[in-house]
């Protein structure tokens, strides 16, 4: 049985394709302006790493923001679920999910079967989300694949205050006029998101196994910060980009799609 799921964010476009029990190949492209455009360049691309067609494909998934027009799609599911699912299926002593994307940051609960409990879902505010990193990066002149890495070396604690993606730039600014090292400035910047995301846990009470993914949990000064802000030392997909959680999750569901 090859299943497939495909998850279309505001940002990122992702689609797994499972043989069994098996990630035969994955892809993770940027989002175009069309969703549809988004999912049919993505689910190409990645049966095209595993030297497939579409043909070859007994079910299809789709999930996230561009959901509704992924047209190939069998079935439609929601991203807390998928999400839910995709860790569970890696780690079966996940009882949380911390998935921070571009645009927004869920935290799921879930039961050791890997069924939905409570979740919390922020896509209001963007100090718990990819888009405050990268705002502050540009801000900063800094890659931002190098956050991570340069807060790592800071040597000095400093505090931002402000949880507020405009006040939290303002106050950037202010440090970088102080003659703050900038290494400082973006540990304090991973800190302060960690906070923001940390209370949208603990709204939840957090239990271990805690498993965080999307594109963020590739950023390890945001992993390490929120670790500590939920006194819990997370996890993460390890042998899989954890951008295709959600995609694995959907890839999954297609499999009792297909049994049905």
């Amino acid at each position: 049985m090859i299943t497939v799921g495909c998850d279309v964010g505001s940002r990122t476009a992702k689609a797994v394709i499972l043989e069994g029990d098996t990630i035969i190949a994955s892809e993770v492209i940027s989002a175009k302006l069309d969703p549809r455009e988004s999912a049919n360049d993505v689910i190409n691309l990645t049966l095209q790493k595993a030297s497939l067609s579409r043909k070859d494909i007994h079910a299809v998934v789709g999930t996230g923001y561009g959901q509704k027009e992924i047209q190939f799609a069998d079935k439609l599911e929601s991203e807390i679920v998928c999400h839910a699912k995709g860790a569970w299926w890696m780690h079966p002593s996940a009882r949380m999910v911390i998935d921070i994307g571009g645009q927004d940051s869920k935290v799921i609960k879930m039961d050791n079967t890997g069924k939905v409990i409570r979740y919390s879902y922020n896509d209001k505010c963007a100090a718990g989300t990819g888009r405050f990193l990268e705002i502050m990066a540009d801000a900063l002149g800094v890659d931002l694949e190098e956050m991570g890495a340069r807060a790592s070396g800071s040597t000095e604690k400093i505090s931002i205050s402000s949880q507020c993606v405009i006040f939290a730039e303002t106050e950037v600014v202010s440090l970088v006029n102080e003659g703050k090292d900038v290494n400082d400035i973006l540990h304090a910047l991973h800190r302060a998101m960690a906070n923001r995301v940390a209370s949208q846990a603990r709204s939840l009470v957090v239990e271990k196994d805690v498993i965080m993914t999307g594109g963020v949990a590739k950023n390890q000064g945001v992993f390490d910060a929120l670790s500590e802000g939920i006194n819990i030392r997370m996890k993460t997909l390890e042998t899989v980009d954890p951008q295709i959680n959600g995609a694995l999750g959907a890839a999954l569901i297609a499999q009792d799609v297909y049994r049905s």
